[in-house]
């Protein structure tokens, strides 16, 4: 090993040292199913925001393939709609969702609409929290540090993000998020002081940019920008929210919490972004995906170089972790418990960790795309998913289970199908969308059965 290779990995081994200590000394020997799952409901604000700002961004490298692909619409897919989403959440949703006393989304379904709806909720939510994309590019982070294939990278990165989270449980996964949050910012705030003072002023680099890269649309037709700023409603589905509010000291502070986190993710945004765009002017013609990773070892002396890497990393290990651990919580504890077996909710869970582990490395075989995983398992999950969740917390809206059940289901197999048919004919039937068709469904469902309940009593 090289004297500069050597100062590079050196901050990575002390990230991971760091990481697997604090995981582990988190463990409670004799943790109850509230301890184990969420921390004891004990979440202060600044834990709450750093767990919630490190899980959103595991996808780092896939915002790094999106800006140098497409430029300033990055901002427009993957920034503007997830705040004015969070934004709602925040101020009509997160409150009583710690009220609730809920352990997970599918509590509240099984609570509102009985077993069928939440059973099947639980299934969605399993493929909807695997952290596939999340490993993906920790893979690709592997492969560009040590030079090893792909499923050789796959397997290492799988093993080494559960490792604490099977011990410890939530707080081992809110312990690590809190040196994480730490990272990520310091790795690309000190890439954008590189970049920002090197001979292309932030001042130039509009004038290096084409025309694609200065476009809001960023040559994307309106259905793709319209898909992608309707999966940020993912918002009021994702597990990752439900659980930090649950987990929250009180109502107020969830609420305070993802209004603090709105802004550190706008700050990262904008760290991201620039430095994504310097990356397309820099280095032409690169792997998209590795814009990020190349960049640095470009500007970027060895120590620092270790810094930024172990700033991914902790970007993309904290919602691994997360992911994993929810993904777990929907097998084990709504899934399996459903068929009332002898083992404990924490030993479920603990299955769960590696069932998910197992399924997130089979869709990253069939669809190995950080991009093209967010969008098909957005398309194909929030449709049946978002309406009955959003009812389900306002019961003038609510339907009734059997109701809300065939929705569910028709939402989901009419999606499924339009999917399938795309990637079978390589177009979208009848130039839709599967995700429009899906919603279309429980929307008009919804709509339909509240219109008849409205006119039978005004009959009556």
């Amino acid at each position: 090993m090289t004297e500069a290779a050597f100062y590079t990995f050196l901050p990575i081994l002390l990230y991971l040292f760091l990481l697997i200590y604090l995981g582990l000394r988190s463990f409670r020997r004799e943790a109850g199913e509230e301890e184990y799952l969420l921390s004891g409901r004990s979440l202060s604000v600044p834990a709450f925001a750093a767990t919630l700002v490190t899980t959103w961004y595991g996808g780092i490298l896939g915002v790094g393939e999106f800006t140098y692909s497409y430029g300033i619409s990055t901002w427009i897919v993957f920034g503007l709609p997830y705040y004015f989403f969070a934004l709602l959440f925040a101020l009509f949703f997160a409150p009583k969702i710690r009220a609730a006393n809920n352990f997970s989304i599918p509590d509240m379904l099984y609570r509102a609409y009985g077993k069928p709806s939440g059973f099947l909720g639980s299934i969605f939510l399993l493929f909807m929290t695997t952290p596939a994309p999340y490993i993906l590019t920790l893979a690709v982070l592997i492969q560009s540090l040590l030079g090893i294939d792909l499923l050789s990278s796959v397997l290492a990165g799988t093993v080494f993000s559960i490792i604490y989270v099977y011990k410890g449980g939530f707080r081992s996964v809110v312990a690590t998020d809190k040196l994480q949050f730490v990272l990520m910012f310091s790795g690309f705030i000190i890439l954008f002081y590189y970049l920002s003072s090197s001979e292309l002023s932030l001042n130039t680099l509009p004038e290096k940019l084409d025309s694609v890269h200065k476009d809001l649309s960023g040559g994307m037709s309106w259905q793709e920008i319209a898909v992608w700023f309707l999966i940020a409603s993912w918002t009021f589905i994702d597990p990752g929210f439900h659980q930090r509010c649950a987990a929250a000291k009180t109502p107020q502070t969830a609420r305070r919490g993802i209004l603090i986190s709105i802004g550190f993710w706008f700050v990262f945004d904008m760290l991201t972004l620039i430095c994504g765009l310097y990356a397309f002017v820099l280095l032409p013609g690169i792997e998209p995906m590795t814009a990020y990773p190349e960049l640095a070892q470009k500007i970027l002396p060895p120590v620092l170089q270790g810094i930024f890497f172990a700033g991914l990393l902790a970007t993309v290990m904290s919602t691994i972790d997360s992911y994993t651990f929810l993904s777990a919580l929907s097998f084990g504890r709504d899934l399996m418990q459903a068929f009332k077996t002898n083992y404990s909710v924490n030993q479920l869970v603990k299955a769960g960790l590696v069932f998910s582990a197992v399924i997130s490395i089979i869709l990253i075989l069939l669809i190995p795309s950080v991009i093209q995983l967010w969008y098909d398992l957005g398309s194909l999950f929030i449709p049946p998913l978002l309406l009955p969740l959003l009812a389900a917390y306002f019961p003038k809206i609510r339907l009734k289970p059997k109701s809300t059940f065939i929705i569910m289901f028709s939402s989901f197999a009419v999606t499924l199908i339009f999917f399938l048919i795309k990637q079978i004919s390589g177009s979208e039937p009848f130039g839709l969308e599967p995700f429009f068709v899906g919603m279309a469904v429980s929307i008009l469902g919804y709509t339909s059965i509240i219109f008849r309940h409205n006119l039978y009593d005004k009959m009556k």
